[in-house]
């Protein structure tokens, strides 16, 4: 068994096999060792299985888009773009298309076809893989890597790239060891927390489970701190749970909502949720009022169900005070600016998030300022590089990781090539 190589990448998500393909594709003798027996296990449960590969958004959107150190990887989206990715994925025979708020998707709807043509990939430009290889620790001497042991087998090489991951979804693998290889070798690990997280809320009408499963498709999510100042706003799906919200519209606001309770653990956050966004509210309360006025003679919940999902509408004039079978002509111009106010600003108290395990993204990691943004490579041990979501990088949903993990793999891969070479 060969235990020497040019370059050594560890972890095979995103970051991990473009990083050995492109230092492949530099003409340099590569080994991937994963830890699981199979590439791309996180992969494959994004997007709901779909695998939201990248954004169709341009650099700036992009970087918009990354509220974790965005401009960090200016230079590495700037290599390896969105479109960049599309292309060289489409030359894999993994055509892509472009759906809601830019988010693309390979055009089978199947994240595993994504993976396997990865790993077919790798194969093609003779990248070596081995599986249920776990990395202990880097080998480092005079500052300069020299390799990785694995339990009681040392592996040489001449540069190392360090993508495994972060600590969300431990159950794919990712469950913090670069954090621990790269502490050991000097670097700083900045404060995790959950990004892309759903959170949790106490009030009775969500833990009793009177909404649970109900989903409320382009809402409007607002994030107050202690002083009643919006400290975020996300428009997007909201799904109740037994435990709070959940949904595209929420997680985006769940990082803020972890950093907020980082800073002030006991912090009581209040949320809004703005049921009509796309209808300012004195128009609803117009259009409420002129239904009352024709004598609609239906209950109250009925008259707001050509709205909204039939288990809200109780929730809502519940807590406007009023019956849900109570006739609809009784309501008072009082009665219904309450009902609008609640549509319009529906408001829930927020507890915190769901732990780390739970989030789609980690937040925090190696310390950025430590990393070259122009190689990913590091400034404290020589030959070592980095990529993904071990880097203190993390981005709202969308396919915004995504695409950061293959561009700081790309990056990476190409560097650490470039290193062994004598060409950087």
């Amino acid at each position: 068994m060969n235990n020497r190589y040019d370059v050594i990448v560890i972890g095979g998500g995103p970051a991990g096999m473009m990083a050995a393909a492109r230092a492949a594709a530099r003409g340099v003798q590569v080994l991937l060792l994963d830890k699981n027996e199979a590439l791309g296990r996180k992969m494959l449960i994004t997007g709901g299985g779909r695998c939201n590969l990248t954004n169709d958004a341009g650099i700036h959107e992009m970087i918009a888009n990354i509220p974790g150190n965005g401009k960090f990887v200016y230079g590495a989206l700037h290599r390896f773009s969105g479109q960049d990715l599309r292309s060289f994925l489409h030359q894999l025979g993994i055509p892509t298309k472009v759906e809601e708020r830019g988010r693309v998707f390979p055009a089978s709807d199947r994240a595993s076809d994504v993976v396997q043509a990865l790993g077919k990939h790798l194969q093609q430009m003779a990248v070596t893989v081995r599986y249920q290889t776990r990395v202990d620790a880097l080998l480092v001497q005079d500052n300069r890597c020299l390799g990785v042991r694995a339990g009681d087998k040392k592996c040489l090489a001449g540069a190392v790239v360090v993508a495994t991951g972060g600590m969300s979804y431990p159950r794919t693998g990712s469950t913090g060891e670069g954090y621990k290889m790269a502490k050991e070798v000097g670097h700083s690990i900045t404060r995790l927390f959950p990004s892309a997280v759903a959170v949790t809320c106490n009030d009775p009408w969500i833990i009793n489970r009177e909404v649970q499963g109900v989903s409320l498709p382009g809402v409007t999510v607002s994030v107050y701190n202690q002083r009643g100042k919006v400290i975020a706003a996300e428009a997007g799906d909201v799904i109740f749970t037994h435990w709070g919200l959940s949904g595209p519209g929420v997680l985006r606001v769940g990082r803020t909502v972890a950093l907020e309770r980082q800073k002030v653990p006991a912090a009581a956050l209040k949320g809004a949720i703005d049921l009509l966004p796309g209808q300012p509210r004195e128009d609803l309360e117009h259009d409420l009022a002129k239904k009352v006025q024709a004598g609609d003679r239906r209950s109250v919940k009925n008259l707001l169900a050509d709205l909204l999902p039939e288990r809200m509408t109780r929730v809502l004039v519940t807590l406007a005070g009023i019956r849900p079978e109570a006739p609809a002509v009784q309501l008072n111009k009082k009665a219904l600016q309450d009902l609008a106010a609640l549509m319009k600003g529906l408001p829930v108290q927020i507890t915190g998030t769901r732990p780390i395990e739970e989030a789609t993204v980690t937040g925090g990691g190696i310390n950025s300022k430590e990393v070259d943004p122009r190689t990913m490579g590091s400034k404290i041990v020589k030959g070592l590089f980095f990529a993904g979501e071990v880097l203190d990088v993390d981005a709202h949903t969308g396919g915004f990781n995504m695409q950061v993990a293959f561009s700081t793999g790309f990056l990476a891969g190409e560097s650490a090539a470039a290193f062994v070479k004598g060409d950087s």
